[in-house]
């Protein structure tokens, strides 16, 4: 009887099957080429592409946070966790042992209708001892598509852990890079506020002397008040984005360290890539895909719930009233058993899964094609920024220039009495907003690298997730 039980199982564990659908990468529709193409770019996608910025100060910033980010240490916290969920549902595949000790003693009542009969013992000792073991067998596949899915949450769950990197390096370049923009415009202002601060002295002493009019001198207050002005916004923006950058290098809101200014930051090259590469480049897509693969391998949990389930129990022990014979062969003790359930009629319960399943994996893979499609977009749109923005910079770098001997040529008239003042106003005022312009187009250049860099994804975040171990480890 017990050979036929095992040639039964045997014969079933051959036969078993794995119900659903089998995972398969959707056809995407890919560009063939970026709208823009730079004869220049060049394959940075495998390189620590911040260090092409040549500002120590920035790299020990970027190695700081990916060391302290509050949330890249919930990131990787949160793969332990699948990982510990995913070890859950693989342990079904394997047989479940355990063991268990008891000893019990009972004292019978020696009165009332219930007391003992006489010559039998009022208190009684029991000692037991024993193994048991379980297995589900799996012949529908749905401890495997569980595991599965499982296995695809764990790695979608890494996948996330590198996009929170690719999106912390860039948030931090691009943090730095505000800064020290922001700062070159605190330094325009307070240049241009100290000139008109000294102008206006003069002109004062001039009024006094009769030279000039009051119209003059306060024309010249208003443009000396105008750059005083423009300095208590910009410190304002100074702090606040010292305190951006603080919480994303893990620490609490305060100053920082500055390294080189945006005027003397190397320019990075620009980076190269075709569509198709994004696919195993983007954390984002892997993530989806990933995600994917889990809701995929969910319909077949949820069918196997129409086909009959076999277990194998059992248990071996001993049992005895007396410690010294609980070993002996009298007292040993076993069981085995394997039921089988099977749904008969659920009223649509299984029914509603297996399509709650279905609906499940289609919004995965719509959400899978919808995050390709929004890739490709983001590296076309940084692409088309880059190029635009260095084709504004050189325009406003001949403005600045020009204006800059319109305002020497405007003062100069001035001083020899060939022009009004309002000439010398209109010339140095635009001079000083051209200035704060050009200064902001060129962080703005440097944004959309940083930004185009994050698009294309690659390699780096590799580099990068080495940075983020602790000092020591590997």
């Amino acid at each position: 009887m017990r050979n036929r039980i095992l040639i039964i199982i045997l014969a079933c564990l051959t036969a078993s099957c794995t119900v659903g659908p089998d995972y398969q990468r959707p056809a995407v529709d890919v560009p063939t080429g970026w709208r823009l193409s730079e004869k220049e770019a060049k394959d940075l996608a495998q390189t620590a592409w911040w260090e092409q910025f040549k500002d120590p100060i920035l790299n020990n910033l970027i190695t700081t946070a990916l060391r302290e980010n509050k949330d890249l240490m919930i990131a990787a916290a949160r793969i332990e966790e699948y990982a510990g969920r995913y070890g859950v549902v693989r342990s079904g595949l394997f047989p479940q042992v355990g063991a268990a000790g008891q000893y019990s003693r009972e004292q019978v009542t020696e009165t009332g209708d219930n007391k003992s009969s006489p010559g039998f013992k009022t208190n009684t000792d029991v000692y037991a001892a024993n193994f048991n073991a379980s297995w589900e067998i799996d012949l529908w596949g749905r401890i495997r598509r569980s595991t599965e899915s499982a296995q695809a949450q764990l790695l979608a769950t890494e996948e996330a852990r590198q996009g929170v990197i690719l999106s912390l390096v860039s948030s931090v370049a691009t943090a730095y890079i505000n800064l020290r923009d922001l700062d070159r415009q605190v330094e325009i202002s307070k240049s241009t506020a100290k000139s008109r601060g000294e102008s206006y002295a003069l002109f004062q002493e001039r009024f006094k002397g009769g030279v000039i009019s009051d119209l003059e001198l306060s024309q010249n207050r208003s443009q000396y008040e105008e750059a005083l002005a423009s300095i208590p916004p910009l410190e304002k923006a100074v702090t606040q984005q010292e305190n951006g950058l603080s919480v994303l290098l893990g620490r609490n809101p305060g100053p920082i360290l500055r390294g080189k200014t945006i005027d003397t930051l190397s320019l990075p090259p620009i980076v190269a890539g075709m569509p198709s590469d994004l696919l195993a480049r983007r954390p984002d897509i892997r993530q989806a895909e990933q995600t994917l693969i889990a809701a995929n391998a969910q319909i077949g949990v949820a069918k196997a719930a129409y086909f009959p389930a076999i277990s194998l129990t059992g248990a071996y022990g001993y049992a005895s009233g007396d410690l010294s014979d609980l070993f002996k062969g009298p007292s040993r003790a076993w069981q085995y058993s394997a039921p089988v359930t099977m749904p008969i009629f659920t009223a649509g319960k299984i029914a509603g899964g297996v399509k709650a399943a279905e609906a499940i994996q289609q919004q995965a893979l719509i959400g899978y094609q919808q995050t390709i499609q929004n890739a490709f977009r983001e590296v076309d749109d940084a692409l088309t920024n880059q190029a635009q923005t260095a084709k504004q910079l050189a325009a406003q770098k001949s403005q600045v220039d020009s204006l800059r001997q319109y305002a020497s040529i405007a003062r100069m008239r001035y001083d020899n009495g060939y022009t009004d003042f309002l000439t010398v106003l209109d010339a140095e005022r635009s001079l000083f907003n051209a200035e704060l312009a050009y200064t902001q187009t060129k962080g703005a250049l440097y944004l959309a690298l940083i930004n185009l860099y994050k698009a294309m994804g690659g390699g780096w975040v590799g580099k990068a997730e080495q940075l983020a171990a602790p000092k020591g480890t590997s």
